[in-house]
């Protein structure tokens, strides 16, 4: 494997067993479907029922969140020491492959764990093309069971300069000198729906690209050039390097990063706290109707 950030089903299964091999089940649900109630013990439970041989499970809450903080969103990024203590639980070194998957396109949870990993300087990262769906048509194995690793001394930092936070991204607005990119759907961006946070709208001056427009109607991302012809419409006349990624809580946010990368549009980055971090600020200025 290389340090593409995508990985076809039938490439990762040629690789399962591979002692430098890391798999890791991001599923997670921000919702019940049938009560509309947060159900956030569900991919976990799925996890358990079924998952891709060797697959390690990795929690939005615990493992690649800290709840704790607060003004930060609804998925503040964990402190270094703790995601050291998730990545040596999980046997991870720097020699290690990762391979990410989820049941939403990336956008629950596996590119928010990619880009946690690019953070601390990994590139030997991707995220599993289709995710579980894709996994699951091709008939590729799985087991119920969770494997044993052997755990590893892991110390990383973030790199603090990828991650846009309230203060810098207040800064760059002033300045003009950035656009923020908003992956929620068209609805809630425009405020006319919000089923999640307690406010409407989005961040004034922003644009947006609802994630589900990356994907073809196999749940797989579009063609490189598909997707760079499209995000290049959107941005415009905006250079990719002055793209602020964000969405509701700072997770979707990296399924349009990834995208971005995909496309070989390089240098955006991700506005941690999102919009549930923006309005937790009421003296943040908001705003509705289309882009």
């Amino acid at each position: 494997m290389n340090s593409l950030p995508l990985i076809s089903a039938t490439d990762l299964a040629a690789r399962l067993g591979d002692a430098d091999l890391l798999v890791v089940d991001c599923r997670f649900d921000l919702a019940n479907p049938s009560s509309g109630a947060r159900d956030p013990g569900r991919g976990e439970r799925d996890y358990n029922e079924a998952h891709v041989v060797g697959a390690v499970y990795a929690d939005l809450d615990r493992d690649l969140s800290d709840l704790s903080k607060p003004g930060l969103g609804r998925h503040p990024l964990p402190d270094a020491t703790a995601f050291s203590a998730v990545l040596a639980r999980w046997g991870w070194t720097r020699q290690t492959q990762v391979v990410a998957y989820d049941a939403a396109g990336g956008a629950l949870a596996a590119a928010r764990l990619w880009w946690m990993l690019r953070l601390v300087g990994a590139r030997n990262v991707a995220v599993l093309d289709g995710g579980w769906g894709a996994w699951q048509r091709a008939g590729l194995p799985v087991e119920a069971t969770t494997p044993p690793r052997t755990a590893t001394v892991v110390a990383v930092e973030f790199a603090k300069n990828e991650i846009v936070y309230t203060d810098e991204l207040r800064t760059l607005r002033e300045r003009a000198a950035a656009v923020v990119l908003d992956a929620r759907a068209a609805a809630r961006f425009r405020g006319e729906v919000e089923p999640i946070d307690p406010v409407a709208g989005h961040i004034p001056g922003a644009l947006n690209r609802p994630l589900s427009e990356n994907l073809g109607v196999d749940g797989r991302f579009k063609p490189a050039a598909e997707l760079r012809e499209e995000l290049l419409a959107v941005i415009g006349a905006h250079a990719p390097a002055t793209v602020v990624h964000s969405c509701g809580s700072g997770v979707s946010a990296c399924q349009n990063l990834l995208a971005f990368e995909i496309a070989g549009l390089h240098g955006s980055r991700v506005y941690a706290p999102s919009w549930s971090g923006w309005i937790s600020d009421s003296a943040n200025p908001i705003e509705r109707g289309a882009a």
